[in-house]
């Protein structure tokens, strides 16, 4: 999946590795994120907290016209609010995306895949 931003030079293209490593580093930054975990979670069965090297496993982007979609899997530690936890992902990830790549994100969703306890 690419995301095409027109400019007034020209046409700017933006892979889908590209994109899930800005969402990746603005995903893992944030307080009481374990990591990343792959988007087919319950299918493989298998926690494997993804390295920076593989984040597009655990970040879906859609982009539905004007509207650019991202889903992010997570892994969380036990003992945080997760509510605080996702709006902070959603902030992060709005921002970051924004200013780092130049086009608006229209909705972040946060799939919590599971609890890691210490």
């Amino acid at each position: 999946m690419t995301i095409k931003i027109q400019t007034p030079n020209g046409q700017v293209s933006l892979t889908q590795d590209v994109i899930s490593t800005v969402v990746g580093t603005a995903v893992t930054d944030n307080y009481g994120v374990v990591g990343m975990v792959s988007k087919n979670f319950f299918r493989d069965n298998l926690i494997e907290i993804l390295g920076q090297e593989n984040y597009s496993k655990g970040v879906v982007i859609t982009q539905h016209g004007d509207d650019v979609l991202v889903d992010v899997y997570i892994l969380v530690s036990y003992g945080t609010k997760i509510s605080v936890i996702c709006q902070n992902i959603q902030q992060a990830v709005k921002y970051s995306v924004e200013q780092l790549l130049g086009f608006e994100v229209s909705y972040v969703n946060v799939h919590v895949q599971g609890v890691k306890i210490d």
